[in-house]
């Protein structure tokens, strides 16, 4: 009986302190391991595909996880990340700077007095006496001995000869050219002629200002071509002069061409650059010079063909009267 007891006794104990240990190891959080499946092995620069989660339920979303596409044989893997860029050109987003008006330009000499960059003005000190200030912009073409040049090329005391316009109001450079052959050149109206100083009075068509110019024994007058005698230039008559250097602080003068005399008959032929009925004026390019000329005419008075329009063919018979040529007939060839 003893022996009995005892038995059931050592089982209970046992029992006892297997469900203690059972116990303790639930309190502490251990749980059984689980069997991890091996991940897939990857390729280089390969992500596995997104597979929804197990026991997913039919609507929820899947992974947000992207999977780049595979780059094409041959092209590295960045490369077929990034996106190809496009450039803009900046100039592109600029306005288009609109073309100067077809009309004749004025040839102006002098030295550079001053370079403003900040208002593109150019301020040159006209040979015969005076300052002018002279705008420009990209669409003026600067010349170095016929060489392109830029206007940080220009310097204070360079000569330069300068084909200027009227641009709304604004005397503007068509083309600046810097030589040193020929110190500069001018063209004007002239004013007056006093043969016992030998001074000669002109009148530039962009300055109202009228310049002073002292003649030498050794001036040579040009009129078509022959000799002539500064005596000749009278009121009105347009000439070209050509100065050379600086004696005494004064510009001397080479040359004088006569262009044109009041009363003077010319006969033009080219082609039409500009034709506007309504202010009665022909812009023509010569054939001859390649020169471009005003030409205006009395609608009432010379009849204008209907054929005469932009770049027609024509020959125009004028007669300069001291300010300007008018046309007296007008002939599409």
């Amino acid at each position: 009986m003893a022996e009995l007891l005892t038995t059931r006794l050592s089982r209970f104990v046992l029992v006892l302190v297997l469900s203690l240990a059972v116990s303790t190891s639930i309190a502490h959080g251990q749980a059984p391991p689980e069997t991890v499946a091996p991940a897939p092995a990857a390729g280089p620069n390969t992500t596995p595909a997104t597979t929804p989660a197990p026991n997913a339920s039919p609507g929820a979303a899947p992974s947000t996880t992207a999977t780049p596409s595979a780059p094409p044989p041959g092209e590295p893997a960045e490369a077929a990340d990034s996106a190809p860029d496009h450039v803009v050109d900046p100039a592109s987003l600029l306005p288009a700077v609109p073309s100067l008006p077809p009309q004749k330009a004025s040839l102006i000499g002098g030295t550079v007095e001053k370079m403003d960059r900040v208002r593109d003005e150019l301020t040159i000190r006209v040979f015969g006496g005076g300052k002018m200030k002279i705008a420009f912009d990209p669409r003026t073409k600067i010349l170095r001995n016929g060489d392109p040049a830029l206007p940080s090329d220009l310097r204070r005391g360079d000569h330069v000869s300068i084909d200027t316009i009227l641009n709304n109001g604004t005397v503007f450079a068509r083309n600046i050219r810097l030589t040193t052959s020929i110190p500069g050149e001018s063209q004007g109206t002239v004013v007056g002629y006093r043969d016992g100083s030998h001074e000669l009075d002109i009148r530039d068509r962009l300055s109202p200002r009228v310049l002073k110019l002292r003649l030498s024994p050794q001036t040579r007058v040009i009129d078509r071509g022959k000799p002539a005698s500064p005596s000749d230039l009278v009121r009105g008559t347009l000439v070209s002069i050509k100065f050379g250097a600086q004696r005494e602080g004064h510009n001397t003068v080479q040359e004088i061409t006569v262009l044109a005399v009041p009363g003077r008959n010319f006969t033009f032929v080219g082609h039409v650059t500009n034709l506007d009925l309504h202010a009665g004026l022909i812009v023509l390019t010569s054939a001859t010079d390649g020169k471009t000329y005003e030409i205006y005419f009395d609608p009432s008075v010379v009849k204008v063909e209907d054929t005469v329009a932009q770049s027609a063919d024509i020959t125009v018979v004028t007669e300069f009267d001291g300010n300007r040529y008018v046309a007296r007939n007008v002939k599409v060839n």
